[in-house]
């Protein structure tokens, strides 16, 4: 057999081939059709309309445009401290606002050298927070808000109880709670955060002091009586009190576990929120500016408990530490 014969043999082969699929094809083709043709919709015929294809692409995009717009308007969430971390400190510069500018002639060493926020698990001790815990507990016992927040300040006295307030010292019963002992702890854990907050801020620790109000606090889920039981609303520190320039907490137990809600949002520009998550021990210390926007949000269940401890570059403004006030002897 010649080279000629077999190549129109293997041509012929390759024609037939084709042919043979081209036929199958077809016939896949036709048996599809009458089937399509015999299986009617369960609920009758498809609904089309013109310009399906573009409008289903329309429908598309608005989604997407929403949920962008969703998570905008919520803003987006950045831990600064989860109640598991443990943290030596952790430290988030931001820029100072100008509301420290009129007090550089006048308080020129202690406006902050840089603003920020400060989180530390390491400065205040397990027996210290414990007995900083059992004084709140103790001082509220004899009073208490209507509302979900509570304050007990141990310089003035003030005690919340109903819708307004009492002075706790001219409780003869409530003073039998207080010992110099544990005053001694609560000016030794105000000294640790005023050099932290000295050394964190750039100043001299001479140079700020202590001021009103500085004081404990307790919240619950119980529904506000009067606006000061609305402790959630954004606000900035030194706009609610002109003496304040430095802020520090001591969180006296733990998100998630004592209490759900009442974490520490810091609001910032483009709708940014830095949380802190309380943590039994657990201090946080900022600058009080309007660099420092920030809210507490509700506490769903449960109950927190905070001490508040604030700072002054104006003298004026100070105040001493709680002195021990022995109850009266029954004559």
């Amino acid at each position: 057999m010649t080279q000629e014969v077999r190549k129109v043999k293997r041509k012929d082969a390759k024609k037939a081939k084709a042919e043979n699929e081209s036929k199958v094809v077809e016939t896949t083709k036709k048996v599809d059709q009458q089937i399509d043709s015999n299986v009617k919709p369960k609920y009758g015929p498809i609904v089309t309309f013109p310009y399906q294809r573009v409008w289903s692409r329309c429908i598309l995009i608005l989604g997407v445009l929403f949920v962008v717009w969703y998570n905008s308007k919520n803003g987006k969430e950045i831990s600064l401290a989860q109640q598991k971390d443990v943290l030596l400190s952790r430290n988030q510069v931001v820029e100072c606002s100008d509301d420290y500018k009129t007090d550089l002639d006048t308080f020129p060493n202690c406006t902050p050298q840089k603003c920020s926020r400060v989180v530390t698990d390491k400065l205040v001790s397990t027996t210290e927070v414990d007995v900083l815990l059992r004084i709140a507990k103790s001082g509220f016992s004899f009073g208490g808000s209507a509302g979900g927040a509570s304050i007990l300040d141990l310089h003035s006295g003030a005690l919340s109880k109903g819708s307004g307030m009492i002075n706790i010292y001219t409780l003869n019963a409530a003073r039998e709670i207080f010992n110099s002992v544990d005053l001694a702890i609560y000016k030794a854990v105000r000294t640790k955060i005023q050099h932290t907050v000295a050394h964190n801020f750039g100043i001299d620790a001479n140079n700020i002091y202590l001021t009103h109000p500085t004081f404990f606090s307790r919240m619950t889920n119980e529904p506000a009586k009067t606006i000061h039981d609305e402790y959630w609303h954004p606000h900035v520190d030194k706009e609610t009190y002109k003496s304040f320039y430095y802020t520090s907490l001591v969180y006296l137990n733990d998100f998630g576990k004592d209490f759900e809600g009442g974490r520490f949002v810091f609001i910032d520009k483009n709708n940014v929120n830095m949380t802190v998550e309380p943590r039994k021990g657990r201090v946080s210390l900022f600058t009080s500016g309007s660099e420092n926007l920030h809210q507490v949000e509700k506490v769903t269940s449960g109950t927190r408990y905070a001490l508040t401890v604030s700072f002054t570059c104006n003298p004026d403004y100070s105040i001493s530490d709680p002195a021990f006030q022995p109850a009266k002897k029954k004559t």
